[in-house]
């Protein structure tokens, strides 16, 4: 690790975003972050909360001159996507991050950085710590589990928040100033097979897809990267139709709101035919290849023999897998009609595992209209119906409309223009923050997302821009002063 982040301006930040990066803290694993959190509102002489979620409430009271100010909520997540590429060693619930600066940047070595959300926790413990700020009312929320479920958002108490503004610090573009997010929902698909004993003269191959960028599914969408468990797919269809394969495992993607970046099938191929699959693999790979080059200049296919299997899928289990595959919705499937350039729906296909007579497949379906995130859902559950299995949606989540007439936003507006001596620009992401679940809760919250500029979260390459960090710092020490 490298303390020099600890050093970097605006220090206060930077100090607790350094501790954050030595706790390790991916979804369903808080326990530690949490009561780190903790452990700095008590020694502050703050009231600490915890409720039945694991989510944390710290409240911290005016400072002098400003009982009258309305009270504000920070809010940030303390959990982290968990990604880290190839020839990393790497254990997220064990190991601490290990930070680098390049330029202008900090970023990991081979894994994600808990950017998303550190740097908003570190921002509302930094404020809480501070005996120099003017603000109202303080209450930090940090919520558990965002990343895999919302679970924190999903759980918080309609009687629990006081404050009546929410400053969502979980944006990733500095000097945009976010006032709404897409909804979304989780497509689980589920089909069991009774596995076939492979037999003789048959020859068992593995082709493994790795070295894409991935990235976050709603943030990076629109980027046209490839996506492990699609490109997989194409290649082990063409191998059925021209070589007669059988498979007998896939395995791609570990989050839902990754982009998969890596994907791997063991299959089996007739002896007769070794040096025809071979042929039209590298054929193939090739086209692949030379389609992404912009995009995934270090996309790497291997194909290798391989002799663990012993089952493989009957074949019209395998048929039909395939063909769905094939045919799932992937990428970006419409674009906003009211906001130029931003998303209106998507699906991601995140995960695939097909091994012992299970096959699982997850999809993520984001969109700002819920009535095209339904829609979306149902394609879905008839494609996988069609094979004779059955899509569960569940998680669902509402976006965030926005409000342009929002007073915060007039604020937040004009303190930046007093800073920095430019105009916010104003917009929404294609993303699932927590604030439409929070407003759901709490009907008039007003509420603003912003922070620094990260860009890749999600996925290996995550880095943030070192000088954003101070302008996020500065726009919300400057709000909460203004807030009267």
């Amino acid at each position: 690790m490298n303390d020099a982040i600890s050093n970097l301006f605006p220090q206060p930040v930077w100090k607790h975003f350094d501790q954050l990066t030595r706790i390790p803290r991916p979804s369903h694993h808080e326990a530690a972050v949490q009561a780190y959190v903790m452990q700095v509102g008590e020694q502050l002489g703050l009231q600490v909360i915890r409720d039945q979620v694991d989510n944390i409430l710290i409240r911290k009271a005016a400072s002098p001159g400003m009982e009258s100010a309305p009270g504000v909520v920070l809010q940030g997540h303390l959990d982290m996507v968990p990604q880290a590429n190839a020839d990393t060693r790497h254990d997220f619930t064990k190991d601490p991050i290990r930070t680098r600066i390049e330029q202008d940047w900090v970023k990991a070595s081979g894994t994600t950085l808990g950017a998303d959300n550190g740097i908003g926790v570190a921002a509302a413990l930094a404020v809480l710590e501070s005996r120099q700020l003017k603000h109202g009312p303080i209450e930090a929320l940090f919520t558990s589990n965002e990343e895999d479920g919302m679970t924190g958002a999903f759980g918080i108490r309609p009687d629990w928040l006081q404050g009546k503004l929410l400053l969502n610090m979980d944006s990733e573009d500095e000097g945009v100033l976010c006032i709404g997010c897409a909804g979304g929902a989780n497509a689980s698909t589920r089909l069991e097979y009774t596995p076939e004993a492979i037999e003789p003269g048959w020859i068992g191959y593995r082709l493994t897809l790795k070295g894409l960028k991935g990235g976050h599914s709603g943030v990076d969408i629109h980027r046209g990267r490839g996506n492990a468990n699609k490109l997989l797919s194409r290649l082990l269809s063409v191998a059925e139709s021209v070589c007669d394969i059988r498979l007998s495992s896939f395995a791609g993607g570990n989050m839902r709101n990754a982009i998969p970046r890596e994907a791997t099938g063991v299959f089996l191929v007739s002896a007769s035919r070794t040096a025809e699959l071979k042929a039209l693999i590298e054929v193939h790979s090739d086209a692949i290849t030379l389609e992404l080059a912009a995009v995934e200049p270090d996309l790497s296919i291997e194909l290798q023999p391989d002799t663990g299997a012993e089952y493989w899928l009957p074949q019209g289990i395998q048929q039909g897998l395939l063909d769905a595959l094939m045919a799932c919705p992937n990428g970006v499937m419409r674009m906003s009609d009211t906001m130029p350039g931003l998303v209106e729906s998507s699906t991601n296909l995140a995960i695939v595992n097909v091994a012992d007579g299970r096959i699982e497949i997850k999809s993520l379906i984001r969109s700002s209209v819920d009535s095209a995130r339904d829609e979306l859902c149902a394609v879905h559950q008839s494609l996988f119906r069609l094979i004779g299995a059955k899509t569960v949606i569940d998680g669902q989540y509402p976006g965030w409309k926005p409000d342009l007439n929002s007073p915060l936003l007039r604020i937040m507006r004009h303190a930046y223009q007093e800073i920095f001596d430019n105009e916010a620009e104003i917009g929404a992401i294609h993303a699932g923050l927590e604030c439409g679940i929070i407003g759901g809760k709490y009907p008039g919250l007003d509420m603003i997302s912003f922070g620094p500029t990260i860009r890749y979260p999600h996925s290996p390459d995550e880095c943030m821009h070192i000088p954003s960090v101070q302008r996020f710092w500065d726009l919300l020490v400057a709000t909460l002063a203004r807030l009267q």
